[in-house]
C-alpha cells in the first residue's frame, strides 16, 4: 500500500476527465501519490505551499476560466515554487515560450508517450527535493548563526576571508589565544572541523548574506 503522507505527490489539472483519470493512473503506476482537479479555480481552492515531500504540477494549458498560464502567473507571483509540466493539444511557439520564460520545467504537446511524461515529472520532483533539502539547510544554518556572538561572528568573517590567528589578532585588537577560543567556538556552533569546512558553507548556504557586513568581494 502506497503510503500518502511521505511519497512525491503529482498533481494534475485538466478540464478533461480522461485526461485527468489516465493521469492519475499513470502516476500511480509508478507509486506517485496523485491529487487532480478540472480546473485552475479548483485547485488554487485547496493547494496550501509549504514543507513537505517533493511535488510537481501537470498542468493544461487551455481550460475554461483561467487558464494554465493563468495559474502560472498566480502561483509565481505568490511565490509558490512547485515545479510546473504545461500540457496541450493546441500548443503554438508563443504559448511555449511563455511557459518556459515564467519557470515551467517543459511544455508537452498532447498525445505524448507516457515514458517522456513520467520522466519529466521524476525530474521535476527531484528538483523540488533539491530545493526543499537546500532550504532545509540554509535554515539550519541561520539557527547555527544565531548562536554566535558578535565576537565570534567578526572572527568567523575574517577566517572566511582567508585571515590566519596573527592575523586576526591585530585587526581585531585582541590576543591569539582569545582568537583561538573564539574559532574553537565558530567551529562548534557552525559544526564544523576546520576552515576549509566553514569556507565551503558560506558559499553552499550563502553565509555571505546571512552574516551582517561579510563581503568576501572586497578582500
Amino acid at each position: 500500500m502506497i503510503d500518502q503522507v511521505n511519497v512525491p505527490t503529482v498533481y494534475v489539472v485538466d478540464d478533461d476527465p480522461q485526461v485527468r483519470e489516465s493521469l492519475k493512473l499513470l502516476m500511480r503506476s509508478v507509486g506517485l501519490r496523485t491529487e487532480v482537479y478540472g480546473s485552475a479555480e479548483d485547485f488554487l481552492a485547496v493547494y496550501k505551499d509549504g514543507p513537505g515531500p517533493p511535488r510537481c504540477l501537470v498542468l493544461d494549458v487551455r481550460m475554461p476560466g483561467m487558464s494554465g498560464l493563468g495559474l502560472q502567473e498566480k502561483l509565481v507571483t505568490a511565490g509558490v515554487q512547485i515545479p510546473i509540466i504545461m500540457i496541450t493539444g493546441y500548443g503554438d511557439v508563443s504559448m511555449a515560450v511563455k511557459a518556459m520564460g515564467a519557470g515551467a520545467v517543459d511544455f508537452i504537446e498532447k498525445p505524448f508517450s507516457r515514458q517522456a511524461l513520467l520522466t519529466r515529472v521524476q525530474e521535476a520532483i527531484d528538483r523540488d527535493a533539491s530545493r526543499r533539502h537546500r532550504e532545509t539547510q540554509q535554515g539550519d544554518v541561520t539557527e547555527r548563526l544565531a548562536a554566535l556572538s558578535h565576537r565570534e561572528r567578526e572572527v568567523m568573517e575574517l577566517l572566511i576571508a582567508g585571515d590566519h590567528s596573527k592575523q586576526i589578532a591585530a585587526k581585531l585588537k585582541i590576543g591569539e589565544k582569545t582568537v583561538a577560543k573564539h574559532r574553537a567556538r565558530v567551529f562548534e556552533k557552525m559544526r564544523t572541523d576546520s576552515v576549509a569546512a566553514l569556507v565551503h558553507l558560506a558559499y553552499t548556504c550563502d553565509l555571505i548574506s546571512r552574516v551582517p557586513g561579510l563581503n568576501l568581494s572586497s578582500r
